[in-house]
């Protein structure tokens, strides 16, 4: 998205990141949106002003405004970082030079845990997808999460919350201790065993432990922290890419900027008390996986194991769009709440009615309330580990949305196909289970592997490719073609390649000319669809 709009508004491009990782990834896409584009870089090692998009690390950037020529855009990334020193100073510089410049941000939790607002730079959200859109249309794979409690539940309430990177020091202190982090293992061997997993602790002394616990039990698992030189992150981070290393143990360095598609597992060691570092943290699971570069990983959710309670205080993950009015600075921000429950519902944790048969009043409390004040209502959880109810997330319509056309191949919703004059595309499953999604290039021999995943995961896939290659006027021309019957040549085609195709005195037949093409493709490329399937 950051590289599609860089090209439709055009012009000098800056474009900002706090992270060096974030400037391979941007520039690989952009690369791959924008080809006719050139690019430099503006950090540490490199300082180049010549691309005609310029990719820089805001840490490196802000000691050098004086050098920085006018741009008519500038992108942020991790826009909820903006409204910092370094930031502001790089962007006053940058509007100094060009009053007219646009200013755009990509992030995936806007709502700072400061509470500070974006609207000093901001006047309008674009656009907001939730990641319960994006799961439900196949960019992203759903979470199935769990809070497990072992047994330390009343102490960690009755720690004071800390702020979304401070001291964590009391949880650890409640966390990390030899059995607790045996149970972890356990808990991991019991709902995520074998699966790529990112572990986020509460301190560094808390990680080398957890880690520890992982190894003892014969798991392959490393550390990473702020003092991990680059050059053993970068090699710890491959061997963790390649499936070498299992667990990758951290307290904060992966929260923000880490893309990874091989990680389907998040283990939570820590509190969250703000949201925005608990989306951070999940959604370092949540990417789908290209199957050209990971032959052989299939990956259809991401489970969450949380230890700390984050997820109960929270209930969703879903961000505000901080873009709220700025309060006065001495105000204290919201509590976090819950509801004294005066009616049973189903998924609740806590005993209802309470230990003593009362119910609750319905009232609005802050969510660390042990008793409810107004009506003595007492919130005493389950027995139990407590998993939270799994997240139930409707498939959207993107068969409906699509500008293709997509066929159903001898009557099974398993073979669905669609077809454009410069490729086509289908997804497929033996079980209805796992679903390969495949496409193909007319000009190209080869058939590619887009996606072994889920079956919403599978269709976007699929979707994208056909989108990617194909015209709106070809899709639409494609279309005319649904209700015309196929001609006779389609039909001697289809009878060579084994169908019983044949066409009534009228000179119709079971196919259109659409149809016949999907089925031409599919028997055309049957070989390689089987090899893909492993059929």
């Amino acid at each position: 998205m950051l590289a599609a709009l860089a090209g439709k508004i055009g012009g000098r491009t800056l474009i900002l990141q706090h992270r060096q990782e974030l400037i391979a990834q941007n520039m690989s896409k952009f690369h791959r949106i924008n080809p006719g584009w050139t690019v430099s870089t503006f950090d540490a090692s490199t300082k180049s002003w010549r691309g005609d998009a310029v990719f820089s690390m805001q840490q490196t950037l802000c000691r050098h405004t004086g050098t920085m020529p006018t741009f008519d855009h500038v992108i942020t990334d991790e826009v909820h970082h903006i409204v910092s020193p370094t930031y502001r100073r790089i962007i006053d510089a940058a509007r100094e030079k060009n009053p007219k410049s646009y200013l755009t941000g990509f992030t995936a939790t806007p709502a700072r845990s400061d509470k500070q607002s974006l609207r000093a730079y901001f006047n309008n959200v674009a656009d907001r997808v939730t990641i319960r859109e994006l799961v439900a249309l196949g960019f992203l794979v759903p979470p199935k999460a769990f809070v497990v409690d072992c047994g330390v539940r009343g102490k960690l309430d009755a720690i004071k919350a800390p702020s979304a990177f401070g001291d964590q020091t009391e949880v650890a202190a409640v966390l990390n201790t030899v059995p607790i982090n045996q149970e972890i293992v356990r808990h991991w061997h019991e709902k995520a065993a074998g699966r790529q997993t990112i572990v986020f602790c509460s301190t560094v002394a808390h990680a080398h432990d957890v880690c520890k616990a992982f190894v003892d039990a014969g798991i392959t698992a490393e550390v990473v922290t702020g003092e991990t030189p680059d050059r053993d992150r970068a090699a710890l981070l491959a061997r963790f890419d390649r499936g070498i290393t299992k667990i990758v143990v951290n307290v904060a360095v992966l929260t923000e900027g880490y893309d990874n598609q091989v990680c389907s597992c998040i283990i939570l060691l820590r509190q969250c008390s703000d949201k925005s570092p608990l989306i951070q943290m999940a959604g370092r699971g949540l990417r789908t996986v290209d199957p050209e570069l990971y032959p052989g990983v299939t990956k259809k959710d991401c489970i969450i194991l949380d230890f700390g309670t984050s997820i109960l205080i929270h209930g969703n993950l879903d961000s505000a769009d901080g873009m709220h009015a700025e309060k006065n600075p001495d105000e204290k921000g919201e509590a976090v709440t819950k509801v004294c429950p005066a009616v049973y519902r189903p998924g609740m944790v806590y005993r209802f009615p309470d230990v003593d048969g009362n119910i609750g009043c319905g009232a609005e409390i802050p969510a660390r309330c042990k008793t409810c004040p107004l009506c003595g209502f007492v919130f005493e959880r389950l027995d139990g580990e407590n998993p939270l109810e799994e997240v139930s997330l409707m498939e959207m319509d993107i068969i409906g949305r699509s500008p293709f056309k997509w066929v159903s191949l001898f009557g099974s919703e398993n073979l669905m196909m669609a077809s454009g004059f410069a490729a086509w595309a289908g997804v497929f499953s033996v079980d209805g289970d796992t679903w390969h999604a495949l496409g193909k290039l007319a000009l190209d021999k080869k058939v590619h592997r887009l996606a072994v995943t889920g079956r919403p995961q599978a269709l976007a896939s699929a979707d994208d490719f056909l989108r990617q290659y194909e015209t709106d006027a070809n899709s639409r021309k494609s279309k005319q073609w649904l209700d015309q019957p196929a001609s006779e040549k389609q039909l001697g085609l289809l009878r060579s390649l084994g169908y019983d195709a044949q066409a009534d005195p009228l000179g119709r037949s079971a196919f259109s000319k659409y149809s016949a093409s999907c089925h031409s493709n599919f028997s055309f490329s049957r070989y390689q669809i089987e090899k893909a399937l492993g059929v």
